[in-house]
């Protein structure tokens, strides 16, 4: 009997580490990505089923306020972290991730690019692109601003609700947006909006939701955050100003993390990014133009969307350079 039951538990053993194997032993892929791309509403849902249909493996996003965030929290864990793969930073902190000497090449080539100008990165891939703008409410403002001064220069103009620079992508692109029109004149420019800011939020989420309870005029989101009203909604209140300076290009990445154990896996999920299953998905979930989807074949809305141009965007090392100064004087003036 005591070597039957030797058997008989080898056996139990063996056919739980057979199901292991075969069931959760799937390979995981962990990326870091921001909070609205896992939503219900957001791309992740999507996307992870239709890549783990491809690789055999499980997906775990892990949502995160915004891209300033997900850097923050990569940079903090250094080689600890369990991420495998970092989607959702824009080419203003491109430089400064670079830096960190957290990432590896993707070895890919962008084959059809939509994107306005050339795509050159060894460490990044783009999978969408976009440009800040002013949202607000037709209903509520009748003639918005028209240019990014006459938002400024008006005592009486709108109130506002924006993003903090040190922890949104949103915020850092304004804050860009204000030094590209405005130079050595920015502080200036922070102090003459600064009375009129109902909420600095740390993230995108949270002021466009206060924005849509009706608690400010205009809120700084994206040229393209009409569209949702437009398709989702069939609601046309909301619109984007047009102003006359241009308005601040964003390009969003995804890159591959140097500690990563299953960097094959991650490069695959690149490939996928690039493929026009994970790219049709883009426009009507995270509502941002796609990197590799020609215009012609974006949903008909989008054409009743503002002419953003001319973009205007600083080179990411500037960026990376001059980031923390532009921060400070941000700071200086807001906070009085």
């Amino acid at each position: 009997m005591p070597s039957m039951f030797r058997i008989l538990v080898a056996a139990v053993i063996a056919l739980g580490v057979t199901g292991i194997a075969g069931g959760a032993g799937k390979p995981r892929l962990v990326v870091y990505t921001y909070d609205s791309f896992v939503s219900e509403w957001g791309p992740g849902p999507q996307i992870e089923p239709a890549f783990e249909a491809r690789c055999d493996c499980d997906v775990e996003f892990v949502g995160l306020e915004d891209g300033v965030s997900m850097l923050n929290r990569l940079r903090l864990e250094g080689r600890n972290t369990r991420a495998d793969l970092l989607l959702g930073i824009d080419t203003s902190l491109t430089a400064v991730a670079r830096a960190t000497g957290l990432f590896v090449p993707h070895d890919l080539e962008l084959k059809s690019s939509a994107l306005p100008q050339p795509w050159t990165d060894e460490l990044f891939l783009p999978y969408d692109y976009g440009y800040f703008a002013f949202v607000y409410n037709r209903e509520r403002i009748e003639r918005p601003p028209t240019s990014l001064a006459q938002l400024v220069e008006n005592p009486q103009g709108p109130t506002l609700l924006l993003q903090d620079p040190r922890t949104s992508t949103p915020g850092l692109g304004l804050l860009l947006w204000v030094k590209k029109v405005y130079g050595d004149r920015a502080r200036e420019a922070w102090a003459k909006l600064a009375p009129r800011v109902v909420t600095v939020s740390k993230g995108w989420s949270e002021a466009y939701g206060l924005f849509l309870k009706g608690e400010a005029d205009m809120v700084l989101s994206y040229s393209t955050s009409p569209a949702y009203h437009l398709i989702a909604e069939q609601d046309s209140r909301f619109a984007a100003a047009r102003f006359a300076e241009g308005h601040y290009q964003q390009i969003e990445v995804a890159g591959i993390v140097a500690g990563s154990d299953r960097q094959a896996l991650a490069r695959e999920f690149l490939e996928f990014m690039l493929s026009e299953a994970f790219q049709r998905v883009i426009p009507t979930t995270n509502w941002m133009y796609p990197a590799t989807l020609p215009r012609a074949q974006l949903p008909p809305e989008f054409d009743q969307l503002i002419d953003p141009t001319p973009a205007l965007r600083f080179d990411d090392d500037i960026v990376a350079a001059q980031r923390q100064g532009w921060i400070d004087e941000w700071l200086e003036v807001m906070s009085r």
